[in-house]
């Protein structure tokens, strides 16, 4: 099978029990045989283990990659853009479909970040991420979001954190006992980012929105009971006072230009912290150069051959699929029953879950998580 052997060299079966599953389920049902499947999820070594599944499923694989010619460039690896074409498997751009190079005639799209929510899939698309979401608001495409249940909070909650550090570590800073991290945004990545500070030894704040209830409870429950630090984000005084004893300062809020003008003023004065973005969007603002954040602002653990390690992804990259082939099924012998944003089905979740539970390398990171 197509990536076995590089994949058997990188990783242990423990780190992909639920792509390994599909894969082994999906070479006896063919359930993707004779449909073009566009899969658009960041081109990293992690995610040859979802091409193999799908192509395992008789998917005629096309790999989609945005150059950033009309915004910004999807971050990837190009050793892996070069192995995919050496064999034969189609990498297209945003500007191959939207200049017609490609024709846009595909069965089915797997995206992220709604980098190809402009074409128009004859079954529809399942969108990976939340931020993606915005641009299917509207679509007249049934559209599944992997992004709306609890299986993505095992990668942004547990692997985003762990690929912040080690992007650090790859940076050359390892010394975190006992220094102080600030953390703007305490949803998913946030929170996670702040459970792993706490692990290392570190004294961690959190600056997000206290008067957002509803947002964030269960996150902020999560976080005081970590001894956690949570300061509001419009209280100007204590924002600049913990920024200016900060030792390192993430933005992990998910929205563009988050930063109020006083944490901003903060951040530049405070010339010693080292300053990072986990979000897709500059974060920042103009008024602070992309000199001052590492990565130029870009998602610093994309620095990483793989920027979330497997173990963490998989079961994300999983749903990311089994929604492609639920969505075939609903719509194999008349219209699909329902048109734009779709949670995911409880019970695919469930199944992947506990497969990643029983034979993963996680499991019991997953269990503490969802305590």
């Amino acid at each position: 099978m197509l990536f076995s052997e590089i994949i058997k060299e990188s990783y242990e079966p423990r780190e992909y029990p639920a792509l390994a599953q599909l894969s082994d389920e999906w070479v006896q049902t063919r359930p993707f045989w004779g449909c073009k499947v566009l899969v658009a999820t960041p081109i990293f070594r992690n995610t040859l283990v979802e091409y193999r599944a799908l192509m395992a499923g008789g998917a005629d694989l096309y790999v989609g990659h945005v150059i950033g010619t009309s915004g910004a460039a999807m971050p990837c690896d190009r050793k892996i853009i070069d192995l995919l074409k050496e064999k034969d498997v189609p990498v297209v751009t945003d500007e191959d479909i939207k200049s017609g190079k490609v024709a846009d005639d595909f069965d089915l799209i797997l995206d992220c970040a709604g980098q190809f929510a402009f074409c128009h899939p004859r079954k529809g698309f399942v969108e990976l991420t939340r931020s993606g979401v915005q641009f299917f608001e509207k679509s007249e495409h049934p559209v599944y979001v992997a992004d709306s249940g609890i299986v993505k909070r095992i990668e942004t909650v547990l692997g985003t954190g762990d690929g912040y550090f080690r992007a650090l570590e790859s940076l050359g800073f390892g010394d975190f006992e006992g220094k102080s991290l600030v953390v703007f945004g305490s949803g998913k990545v946030g929170c996670g980012i702040a459970l792993h500070g706490v692990r290392r030894g570190m004294n961690v704040c959190s600056i997000t929105n206290t008067r957002n209830e509803d947002s964030n409870s269960n996150f902020s429950r999560v976080l005081l009971n970590n001894e956690v630090q949570i300061e509001d984000y419009l209280d100007d005084d204590r924002v600049a006072d913990v920024i200016a004893h900060a030792d390192f300062v993430v933005t992990a809020t998910g929205r563009k230009n988050a930063l109020t003008l006083s944490a901003v003023s903060a951040i530049l004065s405070n010339v010693k912290a080292v300053v990072a973005n986990m979000g897709v969007e500059d974060e920042f603002g103009e008024l602070v150069p992309d000199t001052r954040v590492l990565n130029r602002k870009s998602p610093l653990n994309f620095v990483l051959d793989e920027p979330t390690h497997l173990k963490y992804i998989d079961t994300s990259l999983a749903l990311h699929a089994a929604l492609g082939e639920r969505l075939l099924q609903e719509c194999a012998e008349e219209a699909c029953p329902f048109k734009g944003v779709q949670d995911p089905p409880s019970e695919i979740e469930q199944r992947l879950l506990v497969t990643t539970i029983q034979n993963g390398a996680i499991g019991p990171e997953i269990c503490d998580m969802m305590r």
